[in-house]
């Protein structure tokens, strides 16, 4: 309950500082409308259709990004985990491909796949698998070698040890992986239809509303939702995880 306090506290300190701002003309209002005119734009927002219709366009996107990345993600850290020859022949490669930023990669996948929602996805799929792919590596290399050898002993071979010992001892490391890899996506996604347009989504209304005059209440308010969508997603799988694997203190220091 301290923290939540705190926590709320916080929040309406930055508000008013805000609207202070806003009211009193340290920054013009033009460019920075005060939160009670953004939060009353807000409240308009959500009851328009095409609006709910942006939003649960980027949602359905972002769980598509996170469910593919994971599929992609966990088998391939599975792989350079417990072999270390493929790990060393594709260090290079890895390394080479995990610093260049999902959005510079916005031609090429223009070029590739076209413009509408695949591309979008494709790139927030690109960002999502990095956290989920080296969280679950370093998961294997933190594994006890003493239950490797126990399933040995009893006859179990590499890919039953990978399944029936491996995965599950991951799979803490594997959802930090995934909390980070979603909010990732979330940001990738956003980004991808601010600047690239051509499929709905806060993005793409961020955009509009930012064109032609400029409704920079509307922008804001766009932005407002994004951040809500953001926390509650930390927020909800953070929850999750320390409700399933609170049990194992080693993941603090992955979060």
């Amino acid at each position: 309950m301290r923290a939540l306090t705190r926590g709320v506290l916080g929040v309406v300190g930055f508000l008013i500082l805000w609207e202070l701002f806003g009211r009193f003309g340290f920054v013009s209002a033009q460019y920075l409308p005060p939160p009670s005119v953004v939060f009353g734009e807000l409240g308009k927002l959500l009851g328009d259709e095409q609006f709910l219709r942006d939003v649960i366009a980027t949602v359905l996107s972002l769980l598509i990004a996170v469910g593919v990345a994971v599929g992609i993600a966990v088998p391939l850290g599975l792989l350079l985990g417990s072999v270390p020859a493929v790990r060393y022949a594709t260090r290079a490669v890895v390394e080479f491909l995990r610093p260049i930023p999902s959005v510079a990669t916005i031609p090429l996948a223009i070029m590739l796949i076209g413009i509408g929602p695949e591309t979008k996805i494709s790139l927030a799929v690109y960002a999502a698998i990095w956290p989920i792919l080296f969280n679950t590596i370093y998961a294997l290399d933190e594994l006890d070698p003493l239950l490797v050898e126990t399933a040995k002993v009893f006859g179990t071979g590499r890919v039953g040890v990978m399944f029936s010992v491996a995965l599950p001892s991951a799979l803490p490391f594997v959802f930090t992986g995934i909390r980070l890899a979603a909010t990732t996506a979330l940001v990738v996604l956003v980004s991808v239809e601010l600047l690239l347009g051509g499929s709905p989504g806060l993005g793409q209304f961020i955009m509009v509303a930012r064109s032609g005059a400029g409704r920079m209440d509307l922008v804001l308010a766009g932005t407002v939702v994004a951040g809500v969508l953001g926390y509650l997603l930390n927020e909800g799988l953070e929850r999750a995880q320390q409700r399933w694997f609170g049990w194992d203190t080693a993941i603090g220091g992955r979060s």
